[in-house]
């Protein structure tokens, strides 16, 4: 099936957006003209199989003749998302909006914005096809949605935000555009600077305005990641974390796990009440511990305190960060204290801290680190077949070294 179509006569502008939806999956299908057809079934009877996700509407065409085809498109086919190439004025955004488009998009942007565009306009496809199919989407056995994976560690210091911030950005390799990761450390959250990011809005906007009741609102108080995820971050100010709720938690996370694939949370540290209701909705803990004392005791009392409120995750995965065959401890020590085996251990080094200062993950950096190993060690482990390896051990004793 052809994914996504292209109307234009521009050749640089489809060289662009070929080059934008290349590596997704599904197809571009590309008509080379400079009119539109009288009705949007006169494209769509032209492809096999099913209706395709997203229709740009290029450069070289009318602007008036094409909204009025993403006018009758939104009346008879409210599945297809509809993304105008046009130079934006106040005028054309609200006839646009009333024509049912999704976005309008620069005749002349780069690849980059093109694909980001394009993938939130399928995103978009996807939340309408399910909400036309409510009975589908409730049918006994269907998956509930995206893997939540909340990032844990009971004490502050032991770098749970790199490790978040690398986890997504490694995530969004295997599921670009599929993978929005969470701050939910609502006082002293540090996942905008550890992105570079400067979002418009954060978690406060999301849960307490409209986005809170619609999801296609809440994807546009998302941040875009150049690395082909989202990001919803922290309040800009502490006492903002007041106004949160437990419930508004759970409702976010209801709501995001519907339309991604992964949902990475950067939680707080200790076990306050945003932590346990993302708890309640997480499919995988990812325990962060530091090789020094304090931080073992710390995380052994956390798993011991919520194995008694009955809140661990399906699926665990303890990170060893940091490691140093140096610092006294050995691997079977921090095992035994903990009562869990460690599935992956990040050595410690000098380049991964210096990543999140500068606002680039190591993971996206490319940079070749002793760290490297252990973070795609730890993104493999949510690879969607990675349960159902053949002699794979579930918790494979991690290496120090």
């Amino acid at each position: 099936m052809s994914r996504f179509i292209l109307i234009t006569p521009d050749t640089d502008f489809e060289r662009r957006v070929r080059a934008a939806t290349a590596g997704m999956s599904g197809s571009l299908q590309w008509f080379q003209a400079d009119y539109l057809p009288e009705s949007p079934q006169d494209v769509l009877s032209q492809l096999l199989g099913e209706p395709p996700e997203v229709l740009i509407l290029g450069p070289g065409l009318d602007v008036d003749d094409s909204l009025k085809h993403a006018s009758l498109l939104d009346l008879q086919f409210p599945e297809i998302s509809v993304v105008l190439a046009a130079e934006q004025s106040a005028e054309l955004v609200l006839a646009a909006m009333r024509a049912g488009v999704r976005d309008i998009l620069s005749p002349v942007a780069e690849t980059d914005t093109i694909r980001v565009m394009v993938e939130r306009a399928s995103l978009a496809a996807a939340g309408r096809r399910r909400g036309l199919a409510p009975s589908a989407a409730e049918a006994p056995g269907q998956a509930s949605g995206g893997r939540i994976i909340a990032v844990m560690s009971p004490k502050g210091g032991v770098g749970k935000t790199t490790v978040a911030t690398n986890l997504a950005v490694g995530l969004g390799t295997l599921a670009p555009m599929g993978v929005v990761i969470v701050d939910l450390d609502l006082q002293f959250g540090d996942v905008a600077s550890g992105l570079l990011l400067d979002p418009e809005r954060t978690i406060t906007d999301a849960v307490l305005g409209p986005a809170s009741q619609d999801s296609m609102v809440l994807k546009t108080y998302l941040s875009v990641h150049p690395a082909s995820l989202y990001a919803l971050c922290a309040p800009r100010n502490p006492v903002e974390m007041d106004r949160i709720k437990a419930d508004h938690v759970t409702r976010l996370l209801e709501q995001l796990r519907h339309e991604f694939q992964y949902v990475v949370i950067d939680t707080a540290p200790g076990l306050g009440e945003h932590v346990l209701a993302a708890l309640e909705q997480a499919t995988d803990a990812v325990w962060v511990c530091g090789m020094d004392i304090p931080s073992i005791r710390g995380l052994k009392t956390g798993l011991e305190v919520l194995d008694e409120l009955r809140l661990l995750p399906q699926h665990r995965h303890v990170v060893l960060n940091m490691a140093d065959p140096k610092s006294g401890l050995k691997l079977a020590d921090v095992e035994a204290t903990l009562g869990v085996p460690v599935d992956v251990a990040i050595p410690r080094s000098r380049t991964l801290p210096f990543s999140t200062n500068k606002g680039v993950p190591l993971l996206q950096d490319g940079r070749r680190d002793a760290a490297t190993k252990g973070l795609r060690s730890l993104v493999e482990r949510f690879k969607p077949n990675w349960d159902e390896r053949l002699h794979k051990q579930l918790h494979r004793r991690a290496v120090v070294r």
